[in-house]
């Protein structure tokens, strides 16, 4: 207690038996022993009173002097606390979104210590994401619970796939590399054959490939270098223009200057478009190896005529076309007792002899033809039997001109007319009946072989 505090209480505890001088000391005290007891326990009571109501009084001011100092402490800590939770609040939206390269918040604040290791956790993986797309997979994540075990797992599984198309990815580089090779024996093989090889566009109808251009341009889409090309084909148009519903795949055709081509066509898939392909071959030298078999086959060696085999398909088709003609059956006289006298040299001679003299009597569309040692066959188209009959005559006299002393010159013949619509008689019956007209002849020829050498004409 002050010292104030403590003459006010003491003041205020003197009872009227006191007697003050002027500077406030008692100096005389007037009554009993007990009046003095009571009074003194009285003058207690009220100092102790006096004394609770001090201290009671003290505490309520030491209490309100607590409660401001502890509401200015308060009022610090939420002003802090307030700009703590904005900066969270500030810090965590960028984190959520995606903003991790900003300012990072005070130390100080206890609130955002788990948010700036977040953010620092998910920078590195950010890191490590980038990594792994560069194609490192090597990259681990930890102390992120199952996120880790995902995250971990995946890259397991990326490491095991990037493997698999590594090894992958090399075989196809080698079947890629055995291809181009392929391609490039293929391609040298197109430029080194003499086959033309075109690729015409279906749609465009454009060369978009030809073997024959020069190496490297191939494929190069310029129509006018077929104009000039030294291999260019006057049948050009027809390879452009050939559809695959109205003509064959394989067929033949000439550039009209005696050159002869096979062309083998197909549809095929060019560069993702439809096209049509054409392999061209020189076929000239087979055409005339084949003619000159055909020839050989066809004909007859010493005479240089038709042969029997000719002959019989000639007639067949005559017969199934139903065309008109007439068949003459020839039968030259006397050529075994050449053979016999003089050789067959000398009977070969005469058979020339008398070939000859039938092809100056009858024009070179008529078919003439050797179908047997001593015999042979005419046929005529749009001719009449007489006239036939006529030039056989004529043809007659000429070869009798060659009579000598040595050998008779002639021939027998028989001629028969073949109906086109209206004939019903097979190769066999129609020349049976031409034969039979021969030997009539060649009864006569022999009566007139008679006459001559009666006469010693021979």
């Amino acid at each position: 207690m002050r010292k104030g505090q403590s003459q006010a209480v003491l003041q205020a505890s003197a009872g009227p038996f006191d007697e003050r001088s002027e500077s406030g000391r008692t100096v005389i005290f007037r009554g009993s022993v007990r009046d003095l007891r009571q009074s003194w326990y009285r003058q207690a009571e009220r100092t102790v009173g006096e004394l609770r109501r001090c201290m009671v009084r003290n505490r309520v001011e030491i209490d309100k002097k607590k409660n401001d100092i502890q509401l200015l402490f308060e009022s610090s800590n939420l002003q802090r606390l307030q700009e703590w939770v904005e900066e969270m609040l500030k810090f965590s939206a960028a984190v959520a979104g995606g903003e991790l390269s900003g300012d990072i918040p005070s130390p100080e604040n206890p609130l955002c210590e788990n948010l700036i290791e977040l953010q620092a956790q998910l920078k590195h993986i950010i890191w490590q994401a980038k990594q792994v797309a560069a194609g490192d997979y090597s990259q681990e994540i930890k102390g992120l619970g199952e996120f880790a075990e995902v995250f971990n797992t995946i890259i397991g599984q990326m490491r095991e796939r990037d493997s698999q198309l590594t090894q992958e990815q090399e075989e196809i580089k080698k079947q890629i590399e055995t291809v181009h090779n392929y391609n490039e024996l293929l391609l040298e093989l197109t430029r080194k054959q003499n086959e033309w090889i075109l690729v015409v566009d279906a749609e465009s109808r454009e060369i978009v490939y030809c073997n024959k251009r020069k190496e490297g341009q191939e494929e190069a889409e310029d129509p006018e270098f077929c104009d000039i090309c030294e291999h260019r084909l006057p049948f050009r148009n027809k390879l452009i223009k050939w559809d695959e519903e109205d003509q064959d795949n394989r067929w033949e055709i000439s550039d009209g200057a005696h050159r002869y081509y096979r062309i083998t066509t197909f549809p095929l898939e060019w560069q993702n478009r439809r096209a049509n392909a054409h392999i061209l071959k020189d076929i000239t030298d087979e055409k005339l190896r084949t003619s000159s078999l055909k020839d050989k086959a066809y004909h007859d060696a010493l005479t240089g005529i038709y042969n029997r085999i000719y002959f019989e398909e000639y007639m067949e088709k005559t017969l199934r076309d139903k065309e008109r003609i007439v068949l003459g059956y020839l039968d030259l006289d006397c050529l075994k007792n050449i053979n016999d006298k003089y050789g067959h040299a000398a009977g070969d001679n005469y058979i020339r002899l008398f070939v000859h003299t039938i092809q100056k009597n009858f024009r070179n569309t008529d078919v003439f033809a050797r179908v047997g040692g001593d015999e042979f066959c005419l046929i005529l188209k749009t001719t009449e039997k007489e006239v036939v009959l006529e030039k056989l005559q004529t043809a007659m006299d000429e070869f009798r001109s060659y009579t000598d002393k040595k050998n008779v010159h002639g021939f027998s013949y028989g001629v028969v007319e073949v109906r086109g619509e209206e004939e019903t008689r097979t190769l066999k019956e129609i020349i049976d009946t031409a034969d039979a007209a021969m030997y009539e002849c060649k009864r006569n020829n022999k009566e007139i072989y008679k006459k001559w050498r009666e006469e010693d004409r021979i």
